[in-house]
């Protein structure tokens, strides 16, 4: 009986037995574990980025594979909150008023040149970065960004989703 219990023991090992079985984690790793791939984005699309924001979905890029790919047109289900393109003065309490429905946690993401600071439309119309209305989880460049740009900027906030400390209550 023991020599039998020895040669399990031996042969696969108390630890590769555990890791087969058993999955040991701490709760808020599981929480940002879970929360960094289920992303539902809400697109305030206002211009021509919107169109490298579509691309998003077709099969070479395929955000699906992030979790982030079924888009929310309520902000009240939403976590992501996805600013394509440029915001002028007169919309910027729309964008205040759709942030302020999310519920917590919310992440924002700035998409294109023209979010991120405004672009080359540097005049009274047009606001310098929406940072300046909305506080900015992640920047991704461009004019208009490539989707591997906005891939990687989604990654970057994944990573940074996954790190936070996730509360309980």
């Amino acid at each position: 009986m023991e020599q039998t219990e020895q040669s399990t023991q031996s042969r696969f090992g108390q630890d590769q037995l555990l890791a087969e079985t058993v999955v040991l984690t701490k709760l808020d790793k599981a929480i940002g574990w879970a929360r960094k791939y289920s992303l539902f984005p809400y697109p305030f699309a206002t211009a021509c980025c919107a169109m490298e924001y579509m691309a998003l979905s077709m099969s070479p890029y395929d955000i699906d594979r992030f979790g982030a790919l079924l888009p929310r047109f309520s902000p009240r289900q939403a976590d992501l909150l996805m600013v394509i393109g440029t915001v002028n003065h007169k919309l910027s309490p729309v964008l205040k008023r759709v942030y302020d429905q999310m519920s917590e946690p919310k992440w924002v993401m700035a998409f294109g040149a023209c979010a991120a600071s405004g672009g080359f439309y540097d005049n009274y119309a047009t606001v310098q970065g929406i940072d300046r209305i909305i506080p900015v989880d992640v920047y991704v460049p461009g004019c208009p960004p490539r989707p591997e740009a906005v891939l990687d900027g989604l990654m970057e906030l994944q990573n940074r989703i996954a790190q936070q400390k996730h509360p309980l209550s």
